[in-house]
């Protein structure tokens, strides 16, 4: 059983299925990725920054698997990521440092300003990430989810409470009567998973981070237009590829605000203004008029993260049956193809082979363990159990654009 049909139970279910498991997935919504996932804008590249050493690991495994799994919707034009304002850019410490991620010169390459220009159109130092890419997480979550005779659905259905049974685990639905059973089952519903988890006495750490995107419409007259990207950038929030439509305006895709701890989905001229303002700096054009970025759309979604940032994803050692998949934050392309692996070779005590060849580690199994949020839990597990934090999760207080 997977509680949830966005891009994270979606993959994982289709994992399943292709591993010859019978899959039933159940969600709230009328059809697929009707939440977060109806996103259609992802991006998707491995984190290059400095610092946080398991989540650079963790996020070039997931790159790979993400590559391998979205096949012929892996929207690829290449991401490029500015060097820091306040840096002076030294070509060899970045190569250095690239390296040291695995990163080879055709997935990441060093470029000054000149270089990018030509490469990118864009006038900064960087790294320039050619195999960065989009991926429409709605399509991508119906397309995993279509017809299969090992595949059903459940939908207008919403679980409340889970309970332990003989078979494993019995599912309520809002009237307090339950629906199914499972011996296993798959929480991979983003923040109603801490209430379903809270049901069988766990407490995760999650919180809402409400994202909006701004969709720009530019006058093909406008200085804005000699500027706009012809690739995908990503520092200081994140830009898509800049569309030329055919009575010559451009459409570009600015994002994204992040307000912590805010579930609103309605949208916010100042959310917009925030990404107007974002828009300048990713293309260090701080005299560019922000009233040239009309607005003509945006989406608004809201996130889940846990406490250290890192996605929740694997067995409840405390619960056995039960698989969580949450907290994927703005990385759900990533985090969901290396869910689907992880929790697939969890439910079928199996060999995690191709995990293994990627670089995948037991202290990898560790940082995403939902056991890691509880002192001593992983203590039965030798493998992991002098791997678990026991430190009190710490969240921001404030969000950083309203």
């Amino acid at each position: 059983m997977v509680i949830g049909a966005g891009i994270a139970g979606a993959t994982i279910a289709h994992e399943l299925i292709e591993r010859g498991q019978a899959v039933c997935i159940v969600d709230a919504a009328i059809a697929p990725a009707t939440a977060c996932s109806s996103h259609a804008y992802a991006i998707a590249h491995p984190h290059i920054g400095k610092g946080a050493p398991r989540l650079l690991r963790l996020t070039r495994i997931a790159f790979l698997l993400a590559e391998m799994r979205w096949g012929s919707i892996w929207n690829q034009h290449g991401i490029f990521v500015p060097s820091k304002s306040d840096q002076a850019f030294n070509r060899s410490a970045v190569i250095k440092h690239l390296r040291s991620l695995g990163l080879d010169d055709q997935t990441a390459k060093a470029l000054d300003a000149n270089e990018a220009g030509d490469q990118c159109g864009i006038k900064q130092s960087g790294v320039w990430l050619p195999r960065g890419a989009s991926l429409d997480l709605s399509k991508a979550a119906q397309d995993l989810l279509r017809p299969h005779s090992l595949l059903h659905s459940r939908w207008l259905t919403r679980i409340t409470r889970l309970e332990q049974c003989a078979a494993g685990w019995l599912l309520y639905n809002e009237e307090g009567k339950p629906l199914m059973s499972a011996s296993k089952v798959v929480i991979a519903a983003a923040m109603d998973s801490k209430a379903l988890a809270a049901s069988i006495g766990v407490k995760l750490p999650l919180r809402p981070v409400r994202g909006q995107l701004s969709i720009f419409e530019i006058s093909a007259n406008d200085p804005w237009a000699e500027r706009l990207p012809r690739v995908a950038i990503s520092g200081e929030g994140y830009c898509l590829p800049a569309l030329r439509l055919n009575d010559d305006t451009y459409r570009w895709i600015v994002g994204s605000s992040f307000d912590e701890g805010e579930d609103e989905l309605q949208a916010r001229d100042s959310s917009d203004e925030f990404n107007q303002e974002q828009a300048k700096g990713l293309l260090a054009y701080a005299q560019g008029n922000i009233d040239s970025l009309k607005k003509a759309s945006s989406f608004v979604g809201v996130r889940c993260v846990a406490g250290d940032r890192l996605p929740i994803i694997g067995a409840l050692s405390q619960r056995p049956g039960i698989f969580l998949a949450t907290a994927l934050g703005s990385r759900g392309v990533l985090w969901s193809a290396l869910a689907a692996k992880l929790i697939s070779a969890q439910v079928l005590d199996d060999d995690f082979v191709l995990l293994t060849r990627l670089g995948f580690a037991a202290d990898l199994v560790a940082a995403l363990a939902p056991a890691r949020f509880f002192a001593g839990a992983l203590a039965t597990v030798p493998a992991l159990g002098a791997l678990a934090s026991n430190s009190k999760p710490i969240l921001p207080s404030s969000p950083i654009a309203r």
